[in-house]
């Protein structure tokens, strides 16, 4: 919360609050340059006098907005449920949630951090800082509940939390893409199973991590080592181009 929300009344923060869910929310479904201050203005249900109360112009409230939606990323994976992703089951849950939603929104949207990302990450460089902190303070999440794998010993000493914090957040953050262009869960199921097997592979009982998150026998044959390509020869991933 910042110095301006601080000497707002109650009522004003719920102001303000609606108004950036509603920014974000059309945001999402027009993206950045279809959203102008008025669609804001008319669909959140307030006067003009009200949106520059809150906002000095468009770029404060895109500001704002990348701020608002950072905190609530933050707060939907900071949900009891997912018990700080301090357990392989954690980890299958947040899968599931990941994929339902975008079930239930018929493909539509893409992960509502990331389409910011995508949209403004080379607007100015100071938005990019602010999307790189968002994005820092969510791997940083994974990461203390994958170092608390460890500490219980569900994981190996040999994981690396940092590494698989990345594979874990690049994993969704791809899924979703294709998933919303595809307009089927598919890529987004593929890729949280070939990341949670690679987890898995950490994990000091590979097969009741492979239980826990429901792991298919093809996704399984990675926690025993079983190479895709034959003897000799390199993954064909190695030898295409991107």
């Amino acid at each position: 919360m910042d110095r301006g929300e601080l000497q707002l009344t109650a009522k004003g923060r719920a102001t303000r609050a609606r108004i950036l869910d509603t920014a974000a929310g059309l945001i999402l479904r027009r993206g950045v340059a279809g959203t102008g201050i008025d669609d804001v203005r008319r669909a959140a249900g307030v006067s003009g006098s009200q949106m520059t109360h809150y906002f000095r112009d468009r770029d404060s409230l895109i500001h704002d907005v990348v701020e608002f939606q950072a905190e609530s990323t933050l707060a939907q994976h900071q949900a009891p449920e997912l018990d700080g992703f301090r357990t392989l089951a954690s980890l299958r849950l947040w899968a599931d949630l990941q994929i339902e939603r975008q079930r239930q929104r018929d493909c539509q949207g893409g992960c509502s951090f990331g389409s910011l990302a995508g949209q403004l990450a080379e607007s100015s460089p100071e938005t990019r800082a602010d999307l790189a902190d968002g994005f820092t303070r969510w791997l940083a999440l994974l990461q203390r509940g994958l170092e608390a794998m460890k500490a219980t010993g569900e994981l190996r000493a040999d994981a690396d939390p940092h590494d698989l914090a990345y594979a874990l957040l690049a994993t969704m953050q791809g899924g979703m893409l294709l998933t919303q262009t595809l307009r089927t869960v598919e890529p987004l199921e593929v890729a949280f199973d070939t990341v949670l097997a690679r987890v898995a592979s950490f994990a000091t009982d590979p097969a009741q991590a492979a239980h826990i998150l429901r792991l298919t026998p093809v996704h399984q044959r990675l926690l025993r080592g079983v190479p895709d390509h034959a003897p000799g020869q390199p993954p064909a991933w190695r030898t295409s181009d991107c």
